[in-house]
């Protein structure tokens, strides 16, 4: 089996220096209020991507092996246990089959990041020590963020104390529904300052805004208060990533960038769990705002089920056969 070549249009740059974090900036109202998004337009431009985009072979693999390391692989179950967050951080540091890796010529390919709750974080952090992977933590009373604000800002303190260098937090869904841009700026600036040097992942929860406007708007918001990365959902909504909405994500991420010079990442989470499905967003990411956002310091999947499929496709590329998807277990 042939090995992927250095010059792959995907594994170029597969490593590469840290962006510099998004400062922020005085809110904008006259920016805010003049962002729309034409849901038919938005929908008719998504509903192109999945028919339009593929990549076969070598070139497949290598869009593969660029998605896993872009994702965060996740547990936030009720039941985690110390030891099943270090199962899951072993399979970050291997996430697909050793001899898969050689096969493919990239036996060092890891996660993007860890994502655990709280009191996982110790476990995690002391699961990854040496290998590179940052842990993140969910936040400020996720999913639903309505726990009382001094809490929120405390529960991102004892994350970051206790070895989380990536906080995901969830903002209060009701400031966009209200309209409350301000209020919503506050709140993600905050939360920014509490962050620290751990950079911050603003949960949208746009299955719950109401509108894609609203979802442009927040977008925009969360940016200007100083947001790392925007993310779509915590994967408990009832809708969660979707292409149209991000779509109006990543045009939002495109016109802040135009506008300061700084990029802020773009994470979809929840229902992306086919290798198909990765392919498709990160040809959206590649066509909307280019091949720098197709690095882990800018683009993750919020996603475990997914590595099992994509570990599936590997093989496939390799032996030319597909396995059983339980000989291909998360931990």
């Amino acid at each position: 089996m042939a090995q992927i070549h250095d010059d792959s249009p995907v594994v170029r740059h597969l490593t590469g220096a840290a962006e510099a974090r998004n400062p922020g900036m005085a809110l904008d109202m006259d920016r805010v209020m003049r962002a729309r998004a034409n849901r038919s337009a938005v929908e008719r431009r998504a509903a192109t991507l999945p028919g339009r985009r593929s990549v076969k072979k070598d070139h497949q693999a290598a869009w593969l092996a660029r998605a896993i390391s872009c994702i965060d692989l996740t547990t936030l179950a009720g039941d985690d246990t110390a030891g099943r967050v270090r199962r899951l951080c072993a399979k970050a540091r291997q996430p697909v089959r050793a001899d898969l890796l050689e096969a493919i010529g990239l036996p060092e390919l890891t996660v993007g990041a860890v994502c655990v709750y709280h009191d996982m974080i110790a476990p995690a952090v002391e699961a990854l020590e040496g290998s590179g992977i940052p842990v993140a933590a969910v936040s400020t009373g996720f999913p639903a963020g309505l726990s009382p604000f001094r809490l929120r800002l405390a529960e991102i303190g004892e994350s970051v104390a206790a070895g989380a260098s990536e906080i995901d937090i969830v903002i209060s869904r009701r400031l966009v529904l209200a309209g409350d841009w301000q209020g919503l700026y506050a709140e993600m600036r905050a939360f920014r300052e509490a962050c620290g040097e751990a950079h911050v992942k603003a949960i949208l929860a746009t299955g719950e805004l109401g509108t894609l406007q609203n979802v442009a708007r927040a977008s925009l918001v969360c940016m200007m208060a100083g947001a790392d990365f925007i993310k779509t959902s915590t994967g408990k909504e009832s809708v969660n990533a979707t292409l149209p909405v991000s779509l109006v994500m990543m045009r939002a991420i495109r016109e802040y960038h135009e506008a300061t010079g700084h990029r802020v990442g773009y994470k979809p989470a929840g229902g992306i769990s086919k290798a198909k499905d990765a392919l498709t967003y990160l040809a959206l990411v590649k066509e909307e705002l280019g091949d720098r956002w197709l690095r882990p310091d800018l683009f993750r999947f919020g996603a475990s089920s997914l590595l099992g499929d994509i570990e599936r496709q590997l093989e496939h590329h390799v032996t030319g056969a597909y396995s059983a998807s339980w000989r291909h277990a998360l931990a």
